[in-house]
């Protein structure tokens, strides 16, 4: 069995949803201005977690000349399911019932429920 894919960190987190918005490869300025504008970050911060991301295997860096260009090595969908499988397992015991459930509660709306279930129904989930 596969190792779990590990969790990032909220800001960590926010800086690969980022990169993944970007075409890659993606220079520091273009995730930067990728980022959501409530959430501003100084280059030095910005820079220091895409080192970190780097070095737990998220994304590749490769030089151009004196600047730095960001591959991400982990997708979007795979990091959401990794962590959507982990969710199961750790908070629901791995009972899909248990998870179905707390979606239920979660405070979506009848319509996105419906929108979950048409997915359902027609194999793209």
């Amino acid at each position: 069995m596969k190792n779990p894919m590990r969790r990032l960190p909220d800001a960590e987190l926010g800086v690969m949803q980022a990169l993944w918005r970007c075409e890659p490869p993606a220079s520091r300025a273009d995730v930067a201005a990728a980022l959501p504008l409530e959430h501003p970050m100084a280059a030095t911060t910005l820079l220091t977690l895409l080192t970190r991301l780097g070095e737990k295997g998220f994304l590749r860096t490769d030089k151009e000349g004196r600047r730095s260009l960001y591959t991400p090595l982990v997708s979007q969908a795979d990091y959401l399911a990794a962590q959507s499988r982990t969710f199961v397992q750790k908070v629901c015991g791995g009972s899909l019932p248990a998870f179905a459930a707390a979606l239920c509660d979660s405070g979506l709306t009848r319509e996105e429920l419906e929108q979950l279930r048409a997915l359902l129904e027609e194999g793209q989930l």
